[in-house]
């Protein structure tokens, strides 16, 4: 179990969503958070709304891997040894394959994929030698079973699946936690801001989407799943649950349900 309370935790994806709603309830639990996204600004009202003393700001670019590692030097200086590592930045697609340009696949999986590995590297070694440390990864369902619409997206989130269980099976004696989290329809500004096949935004909410989990649901999920330590939670409606156990023991079925889903 990880105790959340006195933890030192760095938590990325803060200036919004379910990043966000994370920082209030990560610091009300008492955590010494430090809370990064690109936009300061955003960032620092967020803290400003956690009403703690133990909150701090630290800008970061996950598409900026030199900088990167940068930050995971600076991050120490903050609060010491980072326990709990919460990569939850990211961003979405919304566009066929043939539309999508290999300018945006690359940036989805420099986001998504390069920028939350290069952190838990550069964290693992320290965290090794002192024998302790949590990795928790915000992917999405479609981490393991992908729609139309979403080709990048899913590839970079079942990149991180395939990273993050090595991690856990290579460093378990480590005494290194891992939890993946696989959220599914979240009411969030994700599609809103998720990328079309020429890199702009879509600029429009998805009815999925408008219909989802509470932010602050969601996050309360996150928080009790780190708490007890689970490897893997899926987080959504019971159509995205579902989806998932289809997927793993039916996959020609979910296969034809996944050609018949209504999806923008």
């Amino acid at each position: 179990m990880s105790k959340i309370k006195g933890s030192v935790v760095w938590l990325t994806g803060a200036s919004s969503g379910i990043g966000e709603e994370l920082a209030y309830q990560l610091a009300e639990k008492g955590a010494k958070l430090i809370i990064s996204a690109r936009r300061r600004e955003e960032l620092d009202r967020v803290k400003a709304n956690c009403n703690s003393d133990t909150v701090e700001v630290l800008p970061i670019d996950l598409e900026d891997s030199f900088s990167l590692k940068q930050k995971t030097k600076e991050v120490g200086t903050i609060f010491g040894d980072v326990d709990i590592l919460i990569n939850n930045g990211g961003i979405s697609q919304r566009d066929t394959i043939l539309n999508t340009s290999l300018d945006v696949d690359r940036r989805l999986m420099e986001v998504n994929y390069f920028g939350s590995i290069t952190l838990s590297k550069s964290l693992l070694p320290d965290m090794v030698k002192r024998k302790k440390g949590h990795h928790v990864i915000v992917t999405s369902t479609v981490g393991i079973i992908n729609t139309p619409f979403r080709s990048g997206y899913g590839a970079s989130k079942h990149a991180l699946h395939g990273f993050y269980d090595a991690l856990r099976a290579e460093h378990h004696d480590d005494g290194i936690k891992v939890t993946i989290v696989l959220p599914g329809y979240i009411k969030t500004n994700i599609s809103y801001n998720a990328l079309v096949g020429d890199g702009s935004q879509q600029n429009k909410m998805d009815p999925g989407q408008e219909k989802g989990m509470s932010p602050q649901k969601c996050a309360r999920l996150i928080i009790k799943a780190i708490e007890s330590g689970k490897q893997e939670v899926y987080i959504g409606g019971l159509k995205e649950k579902m989806g998932i156990y289809l997927k793993r023991f039916w996959p020609k079925a979910a296969a034809k349900a996944i050609r018949k889903l209504r999806v923008t």
